[in-house]
């Protein structure tokens, strides 16, 4: 296979993975939020919070980089079951719930009011990103058990630290001596997420069910990550064709929809089509320009156009002897906010 290592490390590094900036001013928004509701519940003597949970790529750290900041948070509050009661004590409803919690996390600053969804509260940031926060209710002790639910069309059992708990074990379990500070199943997750956002037409599985399924073909460290995220896509595409269902690794739930789930279904042919774009590069013929081409093609950016150009200069003055000019390369930063 055609060696694109460092060409797509660097592509992940400075194009895909989140900036170290970039994540401290979602970490300074979400700490705002957070400090707008208990001062605003303190306020109006409602219950405060027994604590917030944060969940989701964020809490994962395999949040992308996104074009506008259109960037989703994921934060959820949890209350103790016995403080969500109604005007007649009676236990609050799901609904009602996720109300008092829309209500008091508004802010006059905001372009754009917080809005109730089916299962969380969006908050939207006039920067263009947003923070959902999912409502729980927590009952039971330590002795007896404790039972977490989330408000959702109901109130439903879900614990969102045992998400964080399964991901972080699966991480331990893989991780190898090779690795660096960022883990390479980290990357190549970031990597499929990125080609599954590539274009504005897909719609494909969300991101949790594409954790699960690069979490289930991951296992050992590959030195180079074209080799390994290449390997990850076709070990995927090939178990779709066996299943398409993808359930809850901690929760007795199927996250996909319909059998055949059409997202499930895009997926797979999307997958198959990028497997036939990358065969080129296991031509022994096959030169640098046409496997950037070809890895450009995947992930459809204009990232590599620099070293694509330069392929095109250097072969130029083979054929001429016209010297080329030196372009200049891109590093670090990305083109997203």
């Amino acid at each position: 296979m055609h060696d694109c290592a460092n060409d797509i490390r660097n592509y992940h590094d400075d194009d895909v993975k989140l900036s170290e900036d970039t994540r401290a001013k979602l970490r300074e928004n979400r700490n705002a939020n957070r400090d707008r509701l208990k001062d605003n519940l303190k306020e109006k003597e409602k219950p405060a919070p027994l604590r917030f949970q944060k969940q989701g790529s964020y809490a994962m750290r395999t949040t992308i980089q996104e074009i506008n900041n259109t960037y989703d948070i994921d934060d959820g509050v949890v209350f103790a079951k016995d403080d969500l009661k109604g005007d007649r004590d009676g236990d609050m409803t799901a609904l009602d719930a996720r109300q008092m919690v829309c209500e008091h996390l508004k802010d006059k600053r905001f372009n754009k009011k917080p809005e109730v969804l089916k299962n969380c509260v969006r908050v939207y940031y006039n920067e263009g990103h947003h923070v959902d926060v999912p409502v729980y209710r927590e009952s039971g002790d330590e002795k007896t058990g404790l039972k977490c639910e989330i408000a959702s069309s109901d109130w439903r059992e879900s614990n969102p630290v045992e998400i964080n708990d399964w991901f972080d074990g699966q991480l331990a379990k893989k991780r190898s001596d090779q690795d660096d500070d960022d883990l390479q199943m980290r990357r190549m997750i970031r990597l499929l997420k990125r080609y599954a956002t590539s274009r504005a037409s897909w719609n494909l599985p969300s991101g949790f069910i594409l954790t699960i399924l690069l979490d289930e073909k991951y296992s050992v460290f590959d030195e180079r990550d074209d080799r390994c995220f290449y390997n990850l896509i076709v070990a995927i595409k090939n178990r779709l064709a066996f299943s398409l269902v993808v359930r809850n690794p901690v929760q007795n739930e199927t996250l996909t929809k319909d059998d055949p789930d059409p997202k499930m279904v895009a997926l797979r042919d999307k997958l198959g089509e990028a497997i036939d774009k990358l065969k080129i590069l296991f031509d022994g013929k096959c030169t640098r320009k046409q496997a950037l081409k070809a890895w450009a093609d995947v992930f459809n950016t204009d990232y590599f156009d620099t070293d694509i150009e330069e392929c095109e200069a250097k072969a130029s003055f083979v054929v001429t002897g016209e010297q080329p000019t030196q372009p200049v390369h891109k590093a670090g930063g990305g083109r997203f906010g």
